[in-house]
């Protein structure tokens, strides 16, 4: 039996939704590296060539998909950044970071034992205390395109 879709205003449906994807300077980069591959391998020939710039290319493919692919969610009652699963009743009160304040968070002000998903290349940030006494990570960092937007869907989340 096939699972049915989900109306926008279920808990399951996620209130927020984002993926940070890599700059297209990190792909052209990424076609370089291929070029330079195949250039490695020219002058064994043609066939070695062009296997040196595919698996040159596959690898840096890879490499910059996995990492500027990070995708960040509020969906039920729970902030999805990356790998981590934080329920938001565990969170206080999420600040919106403009990017001078989101560079000073991720360098000078920054707490080792926070987490951080953070993007150098997106210049704005969420930062948002976790209030569980449990848990010994003060704060959680999240670099976002729509710092506002999340905040909304996190400040929607509590008031449910």
């Amino acid at each position: 039996m096939q699972p049915s879709a989900t109306p926008a205003d279920s808990p399951v449906a996620p209130r927020y939704d984002e993926r940070l994807t890599a700059p297209r300077s990190w792909w052209l980069i990424t076609v370089m590296v291929a070029l330079s591959g195949g250039l490695v391998l020219l002058p064994l020939g043609p066939v070695p060539m062009l296997g040196g710039l595919i698996a040159a290319g596959a690898l840096a493919a890879a490499a910059v998909s996995s990492y500027g692919s990070a995708r960040i969610r509020v969906v039920a009652d729970s902030l999805v950044a990356g790998d981590a699963r934080i329920p938001v009743s565990a969170l206080g009160e999420a600040e919106v970071l403009d990017a001078e304040e989101a560079r000073a968070w991720r360098s000078y002000k920054a707490d080792p034992r926070a987490f951080m998903l953070l993007r150098s290349y997106v210049p704005t940030a969420v930062r948002v205390p976790v209030t569980d006494p449990q848990d010994p990570t003060p704060y959680v960092y999240v670099s976002t395109r729509d710092p506002r937007g999340l905040v909304a869907a996190l400040d929607a989340v509590r008031t449910d």
